[in-house]
């Protein structure tokens, strides 16, 4: 069964929307109902001096491996960032690609630009969430990240479809 051009765009539209949509969610879910700190201090048994000390700034903010379940929930949320930009990213530009397949580098810009606008918007609208901060480090950064990488997948795959 081949999918159409005008139906694939419909279906890879969707997708991107619902998944937008689902980011949306999560940025608008107040931070105690996210918290992971609960969930760590059950299956992991650590206290002050269980990993190496380290301690930087971020945002303002002191990350230190002194509070290990703060330290390891800090790299599960970057990590989050990266995967749902990547994601985020991919979708675009696969949808951008399929749009307009003629559109190679002006494409993978077109769904930079629109990922990165995304995350703009997401840091400033959880500035308003209950216990959550937006912060323009994590735009350039771990989302500036992840979003590299999803156009770079979406490169790969795209370059076998459209060659």
């Amino acid at each position: 069964m081949r999918i159409k051009r005008k139906e694939g765009l419909l279906i890879l539209g969707v997708i991107l929307l619902v998944f937008m949509f689902v980011m949306f969610s999560f940025s608008n879910t107040p931070y105690k109902e996210q918290d992971m700190r609960p969930f760590l201090e059950k299956i992991i048994h650590l206290n002050e001096n269980s990993l190496p000390d380290i301690e930087f700034f971020y945002g303002g903010s002191l990350v230190t491996s002194k509070m290990p379940y703060d330290f390891i929930e800090f790299f599960i949320r970057k990590a989050s960032h990266v995967t749902e930009y990547a994601l985020l990213a991919f979708l675009a530009g696969v949808f951008v690609r399929f749009a307009r397949p003629r559109l190679r580098v002006a494409a993978y810009f077109a769904s930079f630009f629109f990922s990165f606008f995304y995350a703009c918007l997401d840091e400033w609208h959880q500035s308003f969430i209950q216990g959550r901060t937006g912060h323009i480090i994590d735009v350039i950064t771990f989302d500036s990240f992840g979003i590299l990488i999803g156009l770079c997948l979406c490169h790969a795959v795209t370059k076998r479809i459209f060659s």
